[in-house]
C-alpha cells in the first residue's frame, strides 16, 4: 500500500521541535514508501487560530524541506461534519447529553473517591423525550458524545506493538460541544477517510483516543488507517514541549541560524539509539528510516547536540551548497577557495561573515611587537601565493629574527587577523594577500 499520511497542527501558535519532529517523521514514512503527504490545518478554534500563524507553519515545514501533497483548512469543511454528525444521530450513534461541566466534574470525583475509572455513566443515554425537553426549557443545550461498542478494540501498532482496550473502559466520547462546534475526536477521522489517509504517525498520548477512533472509522464505513504511536519528546530536562510552556519555536532556531537538515538529522535520530549524524538530504534519512526503530523511552531534545551537527554540517558541505547564501549576505568575493579555509571554523553560516571581513575587509590587526611585524613584513614575497607560501615565509622569518614555535606564528596571526585563533593560515593567507598582509603587519587597518 502507497503511504498517504498527514500533519495536522493548529495554527494557534509556532511550531516547536516536538511538532517539527512528528511532521518530519510523517514525512519519512511517506516517502521512504513513495507515498504522500496531507498538510490539515486544524483552525476551527477561531479564536485562538490565526492566517499569521497557518502562514508561518508552511513556512517553517518548508524551512525544513517538508513538503506537502495536498493542503485543507478544517474550517472549510464544517459542512462535511455536520452532515456526518446527522448520519451519526440518526443511526443512533451520537446522543445527547445535558449534565453542566460542574455536574460531570461532580460526577468524576465521586468515581475518584470510590476508587473507580471516571468513566461517563451514560446517563444520556438513557434520557427520555421529556426529559430532554425539560433539559431544553431550563435552557441547556446538549453536548454530544459517540456511542462505543462493547466489546475488544485492537490494532497493530506501527510502534508500540499490538493493542488491546475494552470499549468498556472507555467513556464515550464528546465529539460537538454545546455550542456546535466540534472537538478533535470525529472531525479528524472523518477527514482522515475522506484523505484516504493509510497511516497515522502521531504522539503516545492519543493511543486511547484511537481506541475509541477506531470504533468512528467502522461506524462510517471508512477503511481504518495503521497507527504509530510514538512517545512525546521533552527537552533535556524532562519537561514536556508545548507552544504555552515556551518551548523553542522553529523560527527562532532557523533565526539563530540552525541549519534545517542539522535539526532533520537530531529529530530524525532521537528516540531511536542510534549514533546521529549529519545527513546532506531528507532523502538519506528516508532511506534509512523504519518506524519500528523508535523505543518507549522518552526521548529528549538537547539543542547543544543541534549546534554540534549544525558545525559538522557547515563543515562538510562544498561550497556549491553555499555559494547563493553567501551571495545573498553579500559576500560576493567569496569563492571555493575562501569557503574551503573559513568552513572548518563556522559554527553557523553567518560566521562566514567575520572571516570575510578579515580576508577582504578591514581588520584591526594586534601588533605587541612592531620591530618584529616590521621585519616580517620586509621579507614578505612576492605574489602569486599558494597555500606553500605560508610555509615559505615563516621559515624565512624564523630564520631572520631567530623565533621558533608560539612566539613566531602568534604575532603573525595576530597581525594579520586580529585574533590568536581561525583558519589555518596556509589557507587564509593567499586570500588575504600581499597588500593587506604588509598593511597589517606594519600596524595599519586594512
Amino acid at each position: 500500500m502507497t503511504p498517504i499520511v498527514r500533519f495536522a497542527p493548529s495554527p494557534t501558535g509556532l511550531l516547536h521541535v516536538g511538532n517539527a519532529r512528528m511532521a518530519l517523521l510523517n514525512w519519512l514514512h511517506a516517502r521512504r514508501g513513495g507515498g504522500s503527504m496531507v498538510l490539515r490545518l486544524d483552525d476551527t478554534d477561531t479564536e485562538r487560530s490565526s492566517e499569521a500563524y497557518a502562514k508561518a507553519i508552511q513556512q517553517d515545514l518548508a524551512w525544513l524541506g517538508l513538503t506537502w501533497d495536498r493542503l485543507e483548512r478544517q474550517s472549510e469543511r464544517l459542512k462535511a461534519y455536520d452532515e456526518t454528525a446527522d448520519r451519526l444521530r440518526a443511526a443512533g450513534r451520537l446522543y445527547a447529553c445535558y449534565e453542566t461541566p460542574e455536574e460531570l466534574e461532580f460526577k468524576r470525583r465521586r468515581q475518584l473517591a470510590r476508587g473507580r475509572p471516571p468513566i461517563y455513566d451514560r446517563t444520556g443515554l438513557g434520557l427520555t423525550a421529556g426529559e430532554r425537553q425539560a433539559f431544553e426549557a431550563e435552557g441547556r443545550r446538549p453536548h454530544w458524545r459517540f456511542r462505543l461498542d462493547e466489546g475488544e478494540i485492537a490494532w497493530a501498532d506501527l510502534a508500540r506493538g499490538p493493542q488491546r482496550f475494552e470499549a468498556s473502559n472507555l467513556s464515550d466520547p464528546v465529539v460537538v460541544r454545546a455550542d456546535g462546534t466540534f472537538l478533535y475526536m470525529l472531525p479528524s477521522v472523518i477527514d482522515d477517510a475522506a484523505f484516504g489517509i493509510t497511516t497515522v504517525v502521531r504522539g503516545e498520548d492519543h493511543v486511547a483516543n484511537t481506541a475509541a477512533q477506531i470504533q468512528m472509522f467502522h461506524a462510517l464505513d471508512a477503511d481504518v488507517p495503521e497507527f504509530a504511536h510514538l512517545p512525546l519528546m521533552t527537552d533535556i530536562s524532562g519537561q514536556g514541549l508545548s507552544k504555552r510552556a515556551g518551548a523553542r519555536s522553529l523560527t527562532a532556531l532557523r533565526d539563530d541560524g540552525v541549519e534545517p537538515m542539522a535539526l532533520n538529522a537530531l529529530l530524525a535520530t532521537v528516540g531511536t539509539g542510534a549514533d546521529v549524524a549529519p545527513e546532506a538530504t531528507l532523502d538519506d534519512l528516508a532511506s534509512a528510516f523504519d518506524i519500528s526503530r523508535y523505543g518507549r523511552g522518552t526521548p529528549k531534545f538537547d539543542e547543544g547536540h543541534v549546534w554540534q551537527l549544525n558545525a559538522r554540517l557547515l563543515h562538510q558541505m562544498p561550497f556549491e551548497a553555499v555559494a547563493d547564501r553567501l551571495c545573498e549576505q553579500g559576500l560576493d568575493r567569496a569563492d571555493a577557495a575562501f569557503w574551503a579555509a573559513v568552513r572548518p571554523n563556522l559554527s553557523r553560516l553567518d560566521d562566514a561573515a567575520w572571516w570575510y571581513a578579515v580576508c577582504f575587509g578591514a581588520a584591526e590587526p594586534v601588533v605587541d611587537d612592531p620591530e618584529f611585524a616590521a621585519a616580517a613584513a620586509a621579507i614578505l614575497p612576492p605574489e602569486p601565493w599558494t597555500e606553500e607560501t605560508w610555509g615559505a615565509w615563516t621559515r624565512a622569518v624564523g630564520d631572520a629574527t631567530g623565533r621558533r614555535g608560539k612566539s613566531l606564528f602568534r604575532p603573525l596571526r595576530l597581525a594579520l587577523t586580529g585574533v590568536e585563533h581561525g583558519p589555518e593560515l596556509k589557507a587564509l593567507l593567499p586570500i588575504i594577500g600581499r597588500t593587506r598582509a604588509e598593511r597589517r603587519l606594519r600596524g595599519a587597518t586594512a
